[in-house]
């Protein structure tokens, strides 16, 4: 006979009024088919976490679990963030669940495919990334700039795998190793692949966000992108070094160089050079102090040991 182990959904909200009756109901009727295909067990729960939303969000979700036998809420006291607001919602669960799916509330990611991912749980993997299938749907700018993310991630010695975002699959166990992951500043994508279990991806067509806005506008994906390498990757750091070494070995040169003109007659030297030089080396100089500062304001915000997310209330059944 079949194991039916017990599934949570787990979906960050931030001000998701518009979508989240929609969310819901699809998930809803997913949930009732594995579970008439006794592929998981009845006790499975969709989980909304609410990332302290400015509109009607945390109403519906309360309006959701008192009319909906598989919905249950969770309020986060304040907005803490996409990554926060996932790990609050995979924390609290744990305990009560085999196993718990992560996906986003804008219905992008395909939910038919998530018998797939219970699938993969049952043969052994304890963590199962969801992975686009195509990017036919971006437009230039964000394909490129997506793909460019990934080839630098890797570039920096990240170990992430390539278009997935956050809708995967844990176990219980793979999420209480997680939990030992004692880091303020999160980049879970790159962290969990650090846990090691045995891993497989399910691949599936990414749709168009059903309504509302994106949460992650150019500005913020930037951010994004520069938290995921400083997070996992001294590189950046390693790279200052290097650029400080040639940089000396430049100047020799132009020492002898000008040593050498001296002796030779020519004191008068263009301006040009002088200007470039004193540009060129006060950028980069700059750059590394921003950089090194990245790093040391991480290093400030560890030392802190804040927590990383305060439940205000949690609506269980």
């Amino acid at each position: 006979m079949m194991r039916r182990d017990i599934l949570y959904i787990v979906v960050p909200c931030y001000n998701e009024q518009e979508v989240l009756p929609e969310t819901q109901k699809r998930l809803t009727v997913k949930m009732e088919e594995m579970i008439q295909r006794q592929l998981i067990s009845e006790k499975s729960r969709i989980v909304f976490v609410d990332d302290g939303s400015r509109d009607s969000t945390w109403e519906i979700i309360k309006n959701l679990y008192e009319t909906n036998p598989y919905v249950m809420g969770i309020k986060s006291s304040k907005n803490r963030g996409h990554q926060n607001t996932l790990l609050e919602g995979l924390f609290t669960v744990k305990e009560d669940c085999d196993m718990v799916v992560s996906m986003d509330a804008d219905l992008q990611d395909d939910i038919e495919v998530l018998d797939k991912f219970v699938e993969k749980y049952y043969s052994g993997c304890d963590i199962v990334y969801g992975v686009r299938s195509s990017r036919k749907k971006d437009s230039w700018f964000k394909k490129t700039t997506a793909e460019g993310f990934y080839k630098i991630m890797e570039a920096m010695g990240v170990n992430i795998v390539y278009n997935h975002a956050d809708y995967r699959l844990m176990s219980r166990r793979a999420i209480q190793e997680l939990e030992g992951f004692k880091e303020v500043n999160l980049f879970l994508r790159g962290l969990i692949p650090l846990i090691g279990f045995r891993s497989d991806i399910v691949t599936y067509e990414r749709n168009e966000r059903f309504a509302g806005e994106s949460k992650y506008p150019l500005k913020k994906m930037l951010s994004f992108a520069v938290d995921g390498i400083t997070s996992l990757s001294v590189k950046p750091i390693r790279l200052i070094t290097t650029l400080g070494i040639m940089l000396f070995f430049v100047s020799i040169v132009m020492m002898a160089y000008y040593v050498i003109g001296h002796f030779m007659g020519r004191t008068i030297q263009g301006w040009a050079t002088l200007v470039v030089s004193i540009w060129g080396i006060g950028g980069l100089e700059l750059l590394a102090i921003g950089i090194i500062g990245e790093y040391i304001g991480k290093i400030y915000m560890e030392t802190k040991q804040r927590p990383r997310f305060i439940i205000e209330e949690y609506l269980r059944k």
